[in-house]
């Protein structure tokens, strides 16, 4: 099975892909302007990588609640499984982005670098915490 792993922000997506379903790798991150650019832009991402599952960032609040965003990222979640009849799995994401900081500090990478692309490194986060879950029955 192949799964596309999302990290949803309010203007950009960071995108993360597993050929195996055993390692996520960074895909792409881009900005968008409305919710159906953003749609249609996935949708072509799934028919073209042949997707069977759809991740996708939960940011749950640090008490567990679920806040604007969370609900904000359900409802997407619902539009999304429409327009692409296939199973789209919310994964919380708590500390993913702190997850992926710390990675590319650790590598040495630069703030004005590490903007460009803490999202698709999200993304991979996400994903990756995503399969190991599910390959340990944890769900």
């Amino acid at each position: 099975m192949k799964y596309l792993g999302l990290d949803l922000g309010t203007k950009t997506l960071g995108i993360a892909i597993s050929e195996t379903g055993l390692i996520a790798s960074f895909y792409d991150s881009f900005r968008y302007d409305n919710e159906d650019e953003l749609i249609s832009k996935i949708e072509e991402i799934v028919k073209k990588e042949k997707i069977d599952v759809v991740v996708l960032g939960l940011p749950i609040n640090m008490d567990g609640s679920l806040g604007f965003r969370a609900e904000e990222t359900i409802s997407f979640k619902d539009k999304l499984e429409g327009v692409l009849d296939k199973e789209v799995a919310l994964q919380d994401e708590r500390l993913s982005t702190k997850v992926a900081t710390d990675v590319l500090i650790e590598a040495d990478m630069s703030r004005k670098k590490r903007k460009g692309v803490i999202d698709g490194v999200s993304a991979v986060v996400i994903l990756q915490t995503y399969l190991d879950r599910k390959d340990r029955n944890y769900d």
